[in-house]
């Protein structure tokens, strides 16, 4: 039996045998990694991985370290098996931190991404989602991995494109997915696209092909299983030591913020416009009720022009109030003092001619001292403006905004370009044209080349990544032009290529860094923001979005930084180079640029260079408008009653003696302030001589005009005549040099310098014009009676005319047209109340209107028609389509180096939901209503992640000074950091200035020398750090109007104020002193605030300037008048309706409400003041009974004179400044002064004359027996004098 018992047992050992066998060549054939190891290092210095079939192999304990750094979650159940070595987790960890630099900001999609490349590269099972595609050899003959297929879940793929789709760049303030998915922009970009532009091997990121493979979650594949790694959602934590990603990279994070407020309805009622319906209401009321009153409860009595018929009774009744006594004293007062000053003036007219000329000799020189400004800051916005304020101290801790010299170049007649490609086909817009790309380099190299007396560009360009004191390259300055994509290589534009049969050029380049400027870097070693550098391509009203069209522009913009400089001296050398670029430009646009061009252009120089050429441009116009002026008075002083006395009658010379004494006033007025230092402005100049001119005429016109209507009395010298002229005239002429002088004092409290200045001089002009007008002119008009008298030439008085038998003085032909004719049909009873009616009607609607009128100051305007930089506006608001830069500005006491107070700051990890720079992200999601494009830099920010990544920080060995990241012979910074992964307190001081000095590159990107050199002003105090201040950088929606420009600057300070009263409620919370936390402050500056800050306040500043004006002539009036207070309100009523109704004008004649109609309405003010006041005083002083026969009166007397005078005179100045080659000219000067003079004409001649006649003040008892008594003493006064 023995023997066969191994035969028994000999298939169960063979068996058991198979089957260890079996067992092991199955273990031995199991493949769960796909590469193990490092095998090769490409061209571009990436290491590549080998091929690897088999199982996991054990980690080392110091790769397991390495692991845990970005890989921990791979350690959990006490896993050490890999698919790979310590070097490749090296070499994971070194690639994950150059995303980190960006991505770290937020946490969880950091986490979120870095899981997936954990789990391809260590995975101990690879081959379940990955397998090789490719292998090469090396020299080596050792093979290496060049593609893989990677099995991913779109779900996993989708969540983490979310969680990182608005994760921000500080330094840009736009998104990271702009940077990190190729050739689209964050807006064009999706899942898909990112995960194949992290896989593909063309860039110099990826060292070997990656191929995601995208499979639903519920789809089954026999081969693979796909990737699904966990992800978490940016608004939840990753873990306990990580928050989740705030709000300016999270949307989910953000607080939630008010409701948008509703857009302003227009204020209607029953759906038509509020103010005209209340003002037709308003008219349709008054008027039932002034019609009634006036045709059934008034009796109108047959009136009187001759003003003669006070009744005795009336004369001496005793009942006299005391005012009415008062006034009828002040009134005696006056009329007696101006006879007696008159009869004195008159009798030595030598003397006073020499002491007139010399002292207007004396104060005239005080011109040498002067100081005309031209500085549109200095002209509009007062010394003690917030923004003026805000300006100095950012042009003083900072450096003021560079200097901008720019051309717009448009295609004409050129087609759009279609372009097929793979992807289908692009129509780009016709200026990427070759040829025309071509002639924009010429151009630009062109530019480059200027030599203005050895200033070339590249000696005041502004170069942000050069060292200071070290020489400029050109290639170094800040260029925003199309060409930076091609770094100015021409040859570039012949690059060609095969996609799929499609035929690859210069435009698929052009589309890709259009798409995403930072894979084009320009040669100044920044991108070049296509929103900067093309024009034309949004159709109007559109904003910039993230799916712009930027291929669609049919201009170019090329825009060359210059440096600029707080002290004026030190931009000489940028000045003599701007000059000679405005030449180069001149000469280029009229001999060498191309019919398929239009180039507009400008220097930073220009538009004050233009406003000065301007105002010299316009002098001749100015002047000739004057002329006619001077000799329209000449001619129309005279009264020649035959043609034999023509040069007898006349009164030229007269006529020119009144308007030297015009002129001379203006330059007494220029002088006096020149002694003060007070500076002058060109308004001054071209309006106070049109000024006094209207005052002085109309005061000239009336005392000739009522000498000659006046017979003199016997045995009266012509010396006592001109006196009792005077008497009568002289306190109206007061009245209304007085009126308007005050109300030009009172304008002078103005904090605009330009209406302050104008003011002042005009009011110092027409007191000194009243002066020499009571005394010189007084002087000439004696010496011209006698000359008429002794029947003496006209210029030519020592040629003697015949006498004629008697000299008589009657009426003039105006004067009986008005008495006669004019006066006795517009005293009709239904012409009175005609009048009162469309009088009335036509100011309800001016005021209906007057809300409506547009605020601010077309800068087209302002330029001359025949102006390049006109030209340039034209283009500048058809083609430019970004907002301006805006700086918000944090000064005071803040620790930076604190974290709380780096919280109240920064928008990354850690940083309070309400923080500076998270309000103004929140800011800019709402652009529509703040104006504010996109999301503010953050140098606090980027420095964090600065100090993240270890090479980004190196120090010199010797000295330990900064050194910059590149140099390979200088050692890492060891920053220490505190729990939220920030610097400590030492580290933040010592390493942010060489934060500030490192320029960034692909391997530090966060390097913050380019962005932020500028933005940081610090200083060493007992060896600590102390940040002064500090700006973060945002941009402006697209600024067409004024109401843009103004609306954006009231936006961002509301925005200020917001975060201010944060900080400082904060700060006093965190236990800091109020008064320290109360220096802590955010305000917004952006270049053109100072400009627009006027109109934020312009209707209030109007309304106030109107006021004080028209309060200052009703005192003046209420005094002079005799306390009269129904003159006093008539004539301020009467003022006030001019005023509105040339607001009414304003609207339908498109003149907006700014500074320089703000001055215009002022003197519109003391304009009206000559249309009224003649004419009040004259009815007050009326002997006549009613108010009919009174107002008739005063009408007959003083209307001629005010029509012959002022209105006429005017008229035929202004008509000349129809013909000015400004338009600002045109608009302000021209239809403002024409208004102003049709206006007032109408409203003193036409309404004043009938409101008097129904509201006029009553006849005073008292004024009437003084007036009756001073004529039976007026003998013996004048003898006294003589």
């Amino acid at each position: 039996m023995s023997p066969r018992s191994p035969l028994r047992t000999t298939p169960f050992g063979v068996h058991l045998l198979l089957a260890a066998v079996l067992f092991t060549l199955i273990q031995s054939s199991k493949q769960d990694c796909v590469w193990y190891g490092v095998c090769n290092t490409n061209e571009n210095g990436h290491s590549q991985n080998c091929p690897y079939n088999g199982t996991a192999k054990e980690m080392a304990p110091a790769g397991l370290e390495l692991l845990k750094k970005r890989c921990g979650f791979l350690l959990e159940n006490s896993e050490n098996k890999f698919c790979c070595n310590k070097d490749q987790v090296e070499l994971l960890n070194k690639n994950v931190a150059l995303a980190g630099s960006i991505l770290d900001r937020c946490p969880s999609c950091m986490e979120n991404l870095v899981r997936h490349i954990c789990q391809f590269t260590c995975s101990p099972k690879q081959a379940e989602f990955m397998h090789v595609v490719a292998t090469q050899k090396n020299e080596k003959d050792v093979d290496y991995i060049t593609s893989v297929d990677l099995h991913i879940s779109t779900e996993y793929t989708n969540k983490t494109y979310k969680s990182c789709s608005q994760v921000s760049v500080p330094q840009t303030g736009q998104l990271a997915f702009d940077l990190m998915c190729g050739p689209y922009s964050a807006s064009r970009c999706n899942p898909t696209k990112w995960f194949n532009f992290m896989g593909d091997a063309s860039t110099s990121f990826v060292p070997f092909q990656i191929t995601y493979i995208q499979h639903e979650p519920k789809s089954n594949s026999d081969n693979f299983k796909p990737l699904n790694v966990t992800t978490v959602p940016c608004n939840q934590a990753v873990s306990s030591k990580l928050p989740a990603c705030s709000c300016s990279d999270c949307e989910l994070s953000c607080p939630n913020g008010p409701p948008e407020p509703p857009r302003p309805v227009p204020f209607k009622i029953l759906g038509l416009d509020a103010y005209f319906v209340i003002m037709a209401a308003v008219f349709f009321v008054v008027v039932i009720v002034f019609l009634m009153g006036s045709f059934l409860f008034i009796q109108d009595d047959n009136f009187q022009v001759d003003g003669n018929d006070v009744s005795d009774e009336m004369t001496y009744n005793e009942n006299d109030s005391y005012f009415e006594k008062l006034g009828a004293h002040t009134e005696t007062f006056l009329e007696t003092f101006f006879t007696k000053w008159g009869t004195y003036f008159a009798s030595n007219p030598g003397l006073t001619l020499i002491a007139g000329a010399s002292l207007v000799v004396i104060l005239g020189c005080g011109i040498n001292f002067i100081e005309i400004t031209t500085d549109p800051v200095k002209l509009w916005a007062s010394p003690n403006s917030k923004s003026r304020l805000e300006r100095e101290y950012f042009d003083t801790k900072f450096s003021p905004f560079y200097r901008l010299e720019q051309i717009i170049i448009k295609a004409v007649n050129l087609p759009q370009i279609v372009h097929n490609t793979s992807n289908g086909p692009y129509t780009f817009g016709p200026v990427f044209d070759r040829d025309f790309l071509t002639k924009v380099l010429d151009l630009q190299e062109g530019i480059k080349e200027i030599n203005a007396t050895g200033t070339q560009l590249k000696d005041i360009c502004y170069a942000p990544l050069s060292n200071n004191g070290s020489a400029i390259d050109v290639s170094m300055c800040v260029v925003q032009s199309i060409w930076g994509y091609f770094g100015d290589d021409r040859d570039r534009l012949d690059d060609h290529d095969e996609d799929n049969g499609f035929n690859v050029t210069y435009l698929d380049a052009l589309y890709g860094c259009i798409s995403n400027p930072y894979l084009c870097l320009a040669p100044y070693g920044g991108p070049v923001d296509p929103a900067i550098a093309f024009g034309g391509f949004l159709p109007p009203g559109d904003q910039l979005t993230g799916n712009t069209k930027f291929e669609l522009a049919n201009a170019l913009i090329l825009t060359f930084l210059v440096k600029n400089h707080h002290n004026r001296t030190d931009l000489e050398n940028a000045l003599t180079w701007e000059k000679k670029f405005v030449e180069f430009m001149t000469n280029y646009t009229r001999n060498n640029m191309s019919q398929h061009m239009d180039i507009a252009f400008t220097s930073e120089r220009s538009i004050e260079d233009e406003l000065n050429r301007e105002s010299q441009s316009d002098v001749l116009t100015i002047l000739v408008s004057y002329l006619i002026m001077f000799m329209y008075i000449a001619i129309s002083l005279g009264h020649v009653k035959e043609f034999k006395r023509v040069f007898i009658d006349s009164k030229i010379t007269l006529g020119i003696g009144g308007v030297i004494i015009v002129l001379a006033s203006v330059v007494s007025s220029v002088g006096v302030f020149g002694y003060i230092g007070l500076p002058a402005t060109l308004i001054i100049v071209e309006v106070i001589p049109f000024l006094v001119l209207a005052v002085g005429v109309d005061n000239i016109f009336i005392l000739v005009q009522t000498h000659q209507r006046d017979q003199r009395k016997p045995n009266e010298t012509i010396e006592q005549q001109i006196g009792r002229i005077l008497g009568k005239v002289g306190p109206s002429m007061l009245l209304t040099s007085l009126s308007e002088s005050f109300c030009f004092f009172l304008g002078g409290l103005s904090d605009m310098p330009a209406v302050r200045a104008f003011a002042l001089y005009a009011g110092v002009a027409l007191i000194i014009d009243f002066l020499l007008q009571i005394t010189c002119f007084v002087s000439l008009f004696t010496l011209d009676t006698k000359r008429r008298e002794e029947n003496r030439m006209d210029i030519c008085c020592f040629i003697k005319g015949k006498k004629p038998d008697s000299i008589t003085s009657n009426e003039g032909l105006l004067y009986k047209f008005f008495s006669s004719v004019y006066v006795p049909f517009l005293m009709k009873k239904i012409v009175r109340a005609s009048v009162m009616v469309i009088f009335f009607a036509w100011l309800c609607f001016s005021i209906a209107i007057a809300p409506r009128i547009d605020i601010g100051l077309d800068q087209e305007l302002a330029m001359p028609q025949d102006s390049f930089v006109l030209h340039y506006f034209q283009s500048l608001n058809e083609n430019l389509n970004i907002g301006p830069p805006v700086y918000f500005v944090l000064k005071g006491d803040l620790a930076y180096t604190n974290s709380s107070d780096q919280n109240l700051v920064c928008a990354g990890q850690y940083c309070n939901d309400d923080s500076v720079l998270t309000q103004i992200y929140l800011a800019s999601r709402h652009s529509n209503q703040t104006y504010i494009a996109r999301p503010a830099s953050s140098w606090i920010d980027d420095f964090f992640d600065w100090t993240v990544v270890p090479s980004c920080c190196k120090y010199k060995k010797d000295s330990g000074d900064f050194c910059p990241h590149k140099d390979t012979s200088c050692l890492r910074c060891n920053i220490s950091k505190n729990s939220l992964l920030r610097p400590e307190e030492k580290e933040f001081e010592k390493y942010l200035p060489f934060f500030l000095k490192d320029n960034p590159d692909d391997l530090c990107a966060k390097a913050g020398h380019a962005a932020y050199g500028g933005a940081v002003r610090y200083s060493n105090s007992h060896e600590r750090l102390n940040i002064e201040a500090s700006y973060f950088m945002a941009y402006h929606t697209i600024l067409k109007s004024s109401a843009d420009y103004f609306l954006a600057l009231e936006s961002a300070r509301k925005i200020s104020t917001n975060i201010t009263k944060m900080l400082q409620g904060r700060l006093m919370a965190n236990g800091v002193p109020m008064a320290s936390a109360h220096t802590v402050e955010v305000f917004p500056y952006s270049v053109f605030y100072v400009f627009y800050e006027q109109y934020l306040t312009m209707w209030s500043d109007t309304l106030q300037s109107m006021g004080i004006s028209v309060l200052s002539i009703f005192v003046v009036t209420f005094v002079l008048m005799g306390f009269d207070v129904h003159s006093a309100l008539v004539v301020v009523i009467t003022i006030t309706m001019i005023v509105v109704n040339l607001g009414g004008l304003m609207y339908y004649w498109n003149i907006s409400l700014n500074a320089v109609s703000l001055v215009n309405l002022v003197m519109a003010v003391g304009i009206s003041v000559e249309f009224c006041s003649h004419l009040v005083h004259s009815f007050a002083t009326s002997k006549s009974v009613s108010q009919i026969d009174r107002a008739a009166d005063s009408l007959s007397k003083m209307g001629s004179s005010i029509f012959s005078g002022i209105t006429l005179t005017k008229f035929a100045g202004i008509l000349v400044l129809a013909f000015a080659k400004s338009q600002i000219f045109q608009v302000f000067y021209f239809r403002m002064y024409l208004g102003i003079v049709v206006i007032g004409a109408a409203h003193g001649l036409i309404f004043l004359p009938v409101l008097l006649s129904y509201i006029g003040a009553p006849v005073s008892n008292a004024r009437l027996r003084y007036h009756s008594q001073a004529a039976a003493e007026h003998e013996t006064a004048l003898a006294g004098i003589l």
